[in-house]
């Protein structure tokens, strides 16, 4: 199947369960927002799709390629921006993208225009030469994003991929996004800015815990709610429905 696939998915630390029997699909064209407090589960979940972490049970596949089984098929096929981008910070951003370029067997000239194209759309080609050390976080950002995108991944995996970015940068990204799924990438998004969320997100998952609290369009997760024409911030608060919802609510918002 195509898409980003989980089936049955748990993943403990210790005596800690991270995630819970997740079963979670991503189609082709999709950006699928995935929400939840710190400690919900969403960066083990990413962490797992991209054969970082291994779950202890379950399956992950992406557009077919087995992600325990077939790890470097798998890895060629998806795109990733962590939420705290590790970058080789001594070099230029010329150098690591040529190295990344270089990792996924990208001839010169196209990987070339590639990160010219990217760097331009973003706003960062004046700063191609420049040693990295001295980013802002923004700019370091947008340097993780230009790696993911360079190899054209049928996935992206991004969490948190807009800290740091000024409002036009943010805009520039969703612009990005779509185009790319407009081709049939398949996204999943993990933000804590629930305003952004319900303006990208085709598809929402709201976990607590590591498991799906509930799943949908904007759509159905307020038909669910019973609250047509609520927000997300307010569906949420409904659909939870627990004694913790405001910090739930104000931890997401951080």
């Amino acid at each position: 199947m195509d898409g980003i696939n989980l089936e049955s998915v748990t993943k403990s630390f210790g005596s800690k369960v991270a995630v819970r029997d997740l079963t979670l699909y991503v189609a082709p064209g999709e950006i699928h927002g995935l929400l939840g407090p710190n400690g919900s589960g969403k960066s083990t979940t990413m962490k797992m799709v991209m054969g970082i972490v291994k779950p202890d049970r379950g399956q992950i596949n992406l557009f077919g390629a087995d992600v325990l089984h077939r790890p470097v098929e798998a890895k060629r096929l998806v795109g990733y921006v962590p939420e705290l981008p590790y970058l080789y910070e001594y070099l230029t951003p010329s150098e690591y993208l040529d190295f990344i370029g270089t990792a996924y067997h990208i001839d010169v000239k196209t990987r070339r225009e590639r990160v010219d194209e990217l760097l331009e759309a973003l706003q960062m080609r004046e700063h191609i030469n420049e040693v990295m050390s001295g980013f802002s976080q923004g700019m370091k950002q947008k340097i993780a994003i230009t790696a993911s995108l360079l190899h054209r991944p049928k996935a992206l995996i991004l969490d948190e991929p807009l800290n740091g970015l000024d409002p036009r940068s943010v805009r520039i990204v969703k612009d990005i996004l779509q185009r790319l799924t407009g081709e049939g990438v398949a996204v999943l998004f993990s933000t804590h800015v629930l305003e952004i969320a319900e303006a990208m997100c085709h598809k929402i998952t709201i976990m607590s815990e590591g498991t799906i609290l509930a799943e949908g369009t904007m759509q159905e997760l307020r038909s669910k709610a019973g609250m047509p024409g609520s927000t997300l911030e307010d569906t949420f608060l409904k659909l939870t429905g627990s004694e913790d919802t405001e910090k739930i609510v104000e931890a997401l918002k951080l």
